[in-house]
């Protein structure tokens, strides 16, 4: 069976959007595609993202509150484009426009990160925003799997409601607030006038722990320089792989970052020896090894 997010599929989303907003759609490049088809615009400063997933669609509408929400505070984040009524509906496509930011080419540090945390978790969460629910996302995935083995299907699902159990129990040591969600530096633009902010799908009210994890987790499975995790503890004021309930979180956050794939995997069958070996990894409790990031 063909993907439902081909290649063909979503230049044919683009352009259609292009359209509608008056905008120049040729030439266009595709930044990336896990959970979104990102796409940089070449003779209109915008972004163009089309979610690539079915069932996590309706995260559009928590995306364009909390970039409002951002805007109003004076958080320095990406901004949404014009004055467009957004998300936009594109077919059975939903869609967000955005400012384009022009990217330095220097990578956001952890410090920076830091200070862009702090900002967010002072505030009080925006109505519409939602509780922390982590393997929520994770189970719409699944269900949305364009192909999944049947036993990986249970495995999976087994695994969440064993996680969930725990993170029930978790007593969290910092106040709760405004959780970015998905914290590390990838989703930092480094402008002209300093690091941005963007990829607020995982928004959240709830433990700010988690914002500390990513870089924690991406320390110990994909091989990224320790100094960048300590960078980020240091800034931050606070050390969550001391905590007795990280193990706890970095299991949570193995499972999203197995699982965001799935939804794409027939469009994009490029990830699939990853994605194995990741559930492989899960599975025998290999808790040690290294994984190489989806591109």
């Amino acid at each position: 069976m063909e993907g439902r997010f081909t290649r063909e599929k979503l230049d044919h989303v683009l352009r259609a959007t292009c359209a509608r907003l008056g905008l120049d759609a040729s030439a266009a490049t595709l930044l990336r595609f896990t959970n979104n088809a990102v796409y940089a615009l070449a003779r209109d400063p915008v972004v163009i993202r089309i979610v690539g997933s079915r069932a996590l669609r309706h995260r559009a509408n928590k995306v364009v509150t909390v970039a409002r929400y951002f805007a109003a505070c004076g958080v320095p984040a990406i901004r949404l484009f014009g004055q467009v009524r957004q998300p936009l509906f594109v077919g059975e496509h939903v869609v967000t426009v955005w400012e384009r930011v022009a990217d330095t080419g220097r990578r956001a540090t952890s410090a920076e990160l830091a200070a862009l945390l702090s900002q967010v978790h002072a505030l009080d969460p925006p109505d519409g925003v939602g509780g922390w629910a982590p393997l929520v996302d994770v189970r719409a995935r699944v269900e949305d799997a364009e192909e999944l083995a049947e036993h990986d299907r249970r495995f999976l699902l087994r695994r969440c409601a064993e996680v969930e159990r725990e993170l029930v129990d978790l007593e969290f040591p910092l106040p709760p607030g405004l959780v970015h969600g998905d914290a590390h530096p990838g989703n930092v633009i480094v402008g002209p006038g300093g690091p941005v902010l963007c990829d607020f799908d995982s928004a959240c009210a709830g433990p700010v722990e988690w914002d500390l994890t990513p870089l924690a987790v991406g320390m110990e499975r994909f091989g990224d320089p320790s100094g960048w995790y300590r960078e980020l503890a240091r800034g931050y004021g606070f050390d969550v792989t001391a905590w007795d309930g990280f193990e706890s979180l970095r299991r949570a956050r193995e499972l999203k970052l197995t699982t965001s794939v799935l939804p794409i995997m027939r469009s994009h069958p490029s990830v699939r020896h990853e994605l194995h070996r990741r559930l492989d990894d899960l599975r025998a409790g290999r808790n040690h090894t290294r994984w190489v990031r989806y591109r």
